[in-house]
């Protein structure tokens, strides 16, 4: 009886294993393919890359970065923008005016410009200024003639006539010196009708000369130095040109 009931308790046991060896329970793991073991492999070039970028698309990665590199350096330059510094690039035009005579004549253009919106800054140089129109006479070629011409206009009514150096080499009779045309204009028809034939001239001076400096906005024009013309008649010679810190030379 004994034995018996040994038989039925194997029995019992081999179909127990045989239905759990039937379902997987005791199912051997698979051993690691190829495939995955290489992909544990890396090569000495991929080790410098970033941790985000694999072996894979690194081309695309790389190609990329330069697409956007370039994009940015694009924008910059279409926004004004330096990449370098950063900043804002701006181009400041800046121009003189001049040369006035004195104080009083850049004093009152400055007024005039500030009317217009404008900041200029004074500035006083060495140079070149006009002085007026000049009219004169040829000296007569001998001594006594030239004495007789000076009485003649002095008896005509033009008392300031005297013998002073030219415009060129030689000695004339200057006949006044003026800053106005009309009153140059008139000086001549005078001397016209005494029978005389006079030359009129620029006259210059060397010594202090005052400029205008003004920085202009972008969307500012440049001056006319008409618009700057002093008291009504009175002609001033006046140049609009770059300032001495652009251009690298004083005017």
């Amino acid at each position: 009886m004994t034995l018996l009931k040994s038989i039925v308790l194997c029995l019992v046991l081999a179909n127990a294993g045989y239905f759990l060896w039937a379902r997987g329970i005791a199912k051997p793991a698979e051993p690691p393919t190829q495939v995955a073991a290489a992909a544990t492999l890396k090569l000495a070039s991929e080790s410098a890359l970033p941790a985000h970028v694999t072996s894979t698309d690194t081309g695309n990665s790389v190609a990329g970065g330069a697409d956007a590199s370039g994009a940015e350096a694009s924008g910059a330059a279409a926004s004004g923008v330096d990449p370098a510094a950063g900043l804002l690039t701006k181009v400041i035009r800046c121009i003189s005016v001049g040369p006035f005579r004195d104080v009083s004549e850049a004093a009152h253009a400055a007024t005039t410009l500030r009317g217009g919106g404008y900041d200029p800054r004074q500035r006083v140089a060495d140079g070149d200024v006009w002085a007026g129109i000049w009219v004169y006479l040829p000296l007569p070629a001998s001594r006594a003639a030239g004495e007789q011409a000076l009485a003649k206009l002095k008896a005509g009514g033009i008392d300031d006539a005297l013998e002073m150096p030219g415009p060129n080499e030689g000695s004339v009779i200057s006949l006044g010196l003026y800053s106005e045309s009309k009153r140059a204009q008139a000086r001549v028809a005078q001397a016209q009708a005494l029978g005389f034939n006079p030359g009129i001239a620029d006259r210059k001076r060397t010594g202090n000369v005052y400029w205008l400096d003004i920085d202009l906005k972008p969307t500012d024009s440049l001056l006319n130095p008409a618009d700057l013309q002093g008291e009504s008649g009175r002609i001033v010679r006046l140049e609009v040109k770059s300032c001495p810190s652009v251009a690298g030379a004083a005017p």
